[in-house]
């Protein structure tokens, strides 16, 4: 038998040891016993109190158990390390895109805030431009004879 199936053997009887069905049974089993072995006559008694086969067989049954709940353990904790590798490569790889939008995001704002600046400067020289042109319209119009053609 393999380590892997040995191993999904012992974390499938962990996991069942660890439920409220395996104490039943277990109680159950225990309790039949002692009955059993105080209200059969004497002669035909298994195991008489104080129970020594029963202490025999629950001593066998821990020392089966505690490294199979070990070896379960050892599993999950081995699983536990994978996945925590996995999330922390994850988190520096969003990280390292959050880092990246988070430039690419700046960079934008200070375009945009370039765009904004170079649209009122020109607005603002059109503004002034309009206005010299205003202003040398008028001058023309001063310096013209009545019925001299004005410059454009």
């Amino acid at each position: 038998m393999d380590s892997d199936t040995f191993g999904k053997f012992a974390e499938a009887f962990a996991r069942f040891m660890g439920t409220a069905t395996f104490l039943a049974w277990m109680s159950a089993f225990i309790i039949v016993w002692i009955v059993l072995n105080v209200a059969l006559p004497k002669s035909s008694e298994v195991d008489p109190y104080p129970f020594i086969f029963l202490t025999l067989l629950l001593s066998l049954q821990a020392s089966y158990a505690a490294p199979l709940i070990l070896l379960a353990q050892n599993r999950q904790e081995a699983r536990d390390r994978v996945a925590l590798d996995a999330d922390r490569q994850q988190t520096a790889q969003s990280r390292a895109d959050m880092d990246f939008l988070a430039r690419e995001i700046a960079s934008l704002r200070m375009s945009v805030g370039d765009l904004a600046t170079r649209d009122y400067l020109r607005s603002e020289l059109r503004n002034e431009l309009r206005s010299l042109l205003a202003e040398l319209a008028a001058e023309d119009d001063e310096q013209a004879p009545t019925g001299a053609p004005v410059r454009a």
